[in-house]
């Protein structure tokens, strides 16, 4: 299965629209017909049968685990074509993902998602308190502090992830 690495920057109008049809056929969520949700991402990883089918995104980002900087992957709309679904390319894209963030500098690996494939390819929950900037359609909306239901962290490189600390995103959710 061939997936194709695409940097944000170098994104054609043609795959910019396709990866916004999809996400518009796959979430109940609008996406403000953008090709993703809030923020533009930093790598798309994307799997075409004629069209794109398969979508992730990647960011680059530091965040903050208590007082000690992070710099994290996120895992970002994710998105397979309901009508090829069950035909293991999210599981592919996401083995990419897991490779190009631990190519990358980044200490972990995040996504906010609750699908058994993210568990099942090394991610675990976890519950820390959380402080992120909420956003809603591309406006900045307010500073939240909640804890997190559905964060996971896949530790890269031999890092520790520590549950008790504050993770504060720096930013909005991706």
């Amino acid at each position: 299965m061939d997936i194709e690495r695409i940097p944000e920057w170098a994104l054609t109008e043609a795959d910019d629209r396709q990866i916004a049809d999809l996400l518009a056929r796959c979430f109940k969520t609008d996406f403000g017909g953008r090709s993703y949700f809030d923020n533009r991402q930093h790598l798309r990883l994307v799997y075409r049968q004629g069209r794109i089918v398969g979508h992730m995104a990647l960011q680059f980002r530091a965040m903050r685990l208590d007082e000690r900087s992070v710099t994290i992957a996120g895992l970002a709309d994710v998105a397979t074509d309901p009508d090829f679904r069950g035909q293991g390319i999210a599981g592919h894209l996401l083995q990419v993902a897991i490779a190009e963030a631990s190519a990358s500098l980044a200490e972990f690996f995040l996504l906010f998602g609750t699908a058994g494939l993210y568990h099942a390819a090394g991610f675990r929950r976890v519950r820390n308190p959380t402080i992120w900037v909420e956003m809603r359609g591309s406006i900045t909306r307010e500073v939240r502090r909640t804890p997190s239901s559905d964060l996971m962290v896949l530790p890269l490189r031999g890092a520790i992830w520590d549950e008790a600390a504050t993770l504060d995103l720096l930013g909005n959710v991706f």
